[in-house]
């Protein structure tokens, strides 16, 4: 078996099984079926929302812990708490919030600045992010935040460019997230998946094999690890595709990256040794127990 059918299969271990999909499907349509019936007398349990972030982007893996989720407000309720005495931002997602405890009573609901945030007790956390849409198909969100302000976003935008790029890639962009996050949990990097996920699409933009398949991915990993290593350590913050936002570092994640790097020349050169299990053990090293043995 050879490095092509290694990633081939690492990569299948990382695609989010049917059952944490089924979950993820019902409980979001609890949620919008809710806020459907409450703010628009409308039985519908997917008519306006749309995932975004990894999970809409699909470069979640097993282990996702969070599910993001645009609802699209009536507009009526714009000019309501637009309106309000005080903070109407943030009494806006006390209105979401008390529509979405209707239907999980005793589940953990919480405004969050932004979102309205519902932890379950086996770990997952749903944020929606009640918004409206507005004619330039941006949206127009509360941000309860110091006092109180509108502000707005490109969700659409960002997963349009996101997509398009994986498309020109031979979806090796959407493989390539996906990876990197094994990485990050496998190595306890601080790297948010929205930022990931930019670098990734910057990346693989000019990256000479990005119509390749599973066998180069050993190059795959070696070059991006390389690029990740390579980056201004004093740099705080890149711009999202499609929408220019800012998407700003936790911790500096060069260190680890080198290292990732260094294991993947290694495990290349088993490979040219013929030396296949001691190569694969470098891509564990990198990746953690998902990698195939």
């Amino acid at each position: 078996m050879g490095e092509g059918q290694w990633f081939t299969d690492f990569c299948s271990a990382l695609t989010i099984g049917r059952d944490k999909r089924d979950s993820v499907a019902a409980r979001t349509g609890r949620i919008v079926g809710q806020l459907n019936h409450d703010l628009r007398n409308l039985d519908s349990k997917s008519a306006n929302r749309f995932y975004v972030g990894s999970y809409g982007r699909n470069t979640s893996i097993p282990s996702v812990s969070d599910v993001d989720v645009v609802y699209e407000l009536p507009v009526a309720l714009y000019e309501r708490f637009h309106r309000h005495a005080g903070n109407g931002q943030s009494a806006l997602l006390a209105y979401v919030r008390n529509s979405i405890q209707n239907t999980y009573p005793t589940s953990v609901v919480a405004g969050d600045g932004q979102v309205v945030v519902i932890h379950f007790t086996d770990g997952i956390r749903f944020e929606i992010l009640p918004a409206f849409s507005n004619v330039a198909d941006t949206y127009t969100f509360a941000d309860s935040n110091g006092g109180g302000t509108w502000r707005e976003c490109k969700p659409k935008q960002e997963m349009a460019a996101f997509s398009a790029r994986n498309a020109q890639c031979n979806n090796n962009l959407v493989s390539l997230c996906r990876m990197v996050r094994a990485w990050r949990d496998h190595n306890k990097v601080g790297m948010s998946g929205m930022l990931i996920d930019t670098l990734a699409y910057q990346f693989i933009a000019t990256w000479e094999h990005r119509q390749n398949s599973y066998a180069y991915y050993d190059y795959l990993t070696r070059d991006f690890f390389k690029y990740l290593a390579g980056l201004d350590p004093n740099k705080t913050y890149w711009q999202a595709p499609g929408s220019g936002s800012y998407v700003y570092r936790g911790d500096a994640f060069q260190y680890k990256a080198r290292s990732a790097e260094l294991r993947a020349l290694e495990a290349i050169q088993y490979q040219l040794a013929n030396h296949n299990w001691s190569a694969r053990q470098k891509y564990r090293e990198i990746y953690g127990t998902s990698f195939p043995e």
